[in-house]
């Protein structure tokens, strides 16, 4: 039974949630966590090339200890008029590989390795390779992440690494 988004109590969306994987897709332009750790509104893009996308990301650069909301802020930019098109195309071939390996979708493919062999098809295409390269900005630049991997982040304002403990790789 289809239930609107907007008729949605907090049980029904958790429930939702949890049977897409972790990301509820709400429909109305609206993505949400199952623990209520982040939620955004998608524009431009579907709510489902979104979840695609976030669900892609952490394939691409899985880090168990990064939660998804790094993820959301390294895609976000991927809801905009100038990758639309794309977006679309490549979430859409994504789909169709999946759906050719028996899953309704990318996005509802259970196992990891399944997904990571979905995208090994399409990792010479324009689209696999813009999210490829956006994510390495998008997710390691924000600052909020380095503490989760131990990088006490720049050292020219502080004097350079030599007189900090420049061999110390503790943080790797």
């Amino acid at each position: 039974m289809h239930i609107p988004a907007r008729d949605l109590n907090r049980r029904q969306l958790l429930q939702r949630a949890i049977a897409a994987g972790g990301v509820a897709v709400v429909g109305t332009g609206f993505i949400a966590a199952p623990n209520a750790a982040w939620a955004l509104e998608v524009t431009t893009i579907t709510e489902h090339q979104m979840a695609t996308l976030i669900q892609m990301a952490r394939d691409i650069y899985p880090h168990d200890k990064v939660g998804d909301e790094y993820y959301v802020i390294a895609v976000k930019g991927y809801d905009s008029e100038d990758s639309k098109e794309v977006v679309a195309q490549g979430v859409a071939k994504l789909d169709e590989l999946a759906q050719a390996a028996g899953a309704d979708s990318y996005l509802v493919t259970k196992w990891e390795d399944n997904r990571v062999a979905l995208l090994k098809q399409i990792e010479d295409d324009a689209f696999f390779q813009t999210v490829r390269g956006g994510l390495v900005t998008g997710l390691y630049n924000q600052k909020a992440v380095w503490s989760i991997f131990g990088y006490e982040g720049e050292s020219y304002s502080l004097g350079g690494y030599i007189d900090r403990g420049f061999n110390d790789i503790n943080w790797l």
